[in-house]
């Protein structure tokens, strides 16, 4: 059975705020971005369990082309991949750390709808 996949707010503004650049570099290389992107995330919806936990039950994940990492946990539960973050790899680690500081609240929203 396939996985769901949520995002938090934070990431699909990740994917905005590089696509916006990539559209400043070079005609049609926010479309690449944004296919490569995606293609990394449908992966997740077969078998997340492959990408080794990194740090907070947090995995990375990587696209095949662009330096980005797509950071997610697993919730088995519910079947669901939930996408943290999705940042340049010369990002400080900590950023993405911070985000996932709200996992530890009590009935936090943090997730937007389904794609």
């Amino acid at each position: 059975m396939a996985y769901k996949i949520l995002y938090f707010d934070e990431a699909r503004l990740d994917i905005q705020e590089a696509k916006l650049w990539y559209r400043t570099q070079l005609k049609g290389l926010e479309r690449r971005f944004a296919e490569d992107i995606k293609n990394a995330i449908l992966r997740l919806k077969e078998r997340p369990s492959v990408h080794a936990i990194r740090y907070q039950n947090i995995r990375i994940a990587h696209p095949d082309v662009f330096p980005y990492s797509v950071h997610f946990y697993i919730d088995e539960e519910n079947k669901t991949v939930v996408i943290i973050s999705i940042v340049h790899n010369s990002r400080d680690p900590l950023f993405t750390q911070e985000r996932t500081s709200i996992l530890n609240e009590p009935d936090a929203e943090y997730v937007s709808s389904t794609k």
